[in-house]
């Protein structure tokens, strides 16, 4: 599916539109589009230290659909960094420009550098709900037994 993209003023078009890395991928990579008095030196993430950084891009998402933001697992694993709010959402009618929640979860500092990969977006529908009241529900096996209660293991 075709997704149309726009650029914010200042960003860095060299980068492209977010693409796949390979065929099989599920998601896109998104990149660090720094403004410009942070692309030299990048934005130092301190450890448990949240930010919000800059893509560059919006993206007008199709009704019936969301973006969802997702971490990337090599920059978890090799640097504990990772989405506070995994995955991040990004709505049919929102137009500003995507902005990437990174936590640095890791034991050191770590830098996002202009042009990174920091995560990765996949397409996903959405289904319409619409709530409605009851006295009764069906019963289940599991009934109201939640937080463990099929077992620890």
């Amino acid at each position: 599916m075709d997704l149309r993209y726009k650029w914010v003023d200042e960003a860095d078009r060299s980068f492209g539109p977010p693409a796949a890395a390979t065929k099989g991928s599920a998601g896109v990579d998104v990149r660090a589009n720094l403004r410009v008095d942070d692309r030299c030196r990048g934005i130092m993430l301190c450890p448990m230290e949240r930010i919000l950084i800059p893509t560059g891009l919006r993206i007008e998402v199709p009704v019936g659909f969301e973006l969802q933001l997702r971490p990337r697992s090599g920059l978890s694993l090799h640097h504990g960094v990772s989405l506070i709010n995994s995955p991040g959402t990004i709505d049919c009618d929102y137009r500003g420009e995507i902005g990437v929640i990174l936590i640095n979860l890791g034991r050191y500092k770590y830098v996002v550098r202009h042009g990174d990969r920091i995560a990765q977006m996949v397409l996903c529908p959405v289904t319409s709900i619409e709530f409605g009241i009851t006295n009764e529900f069906e019963e289940s096996e599991r009934g109201k037994g939640g937080f463990g209660s099929t077992g620890l293991t």
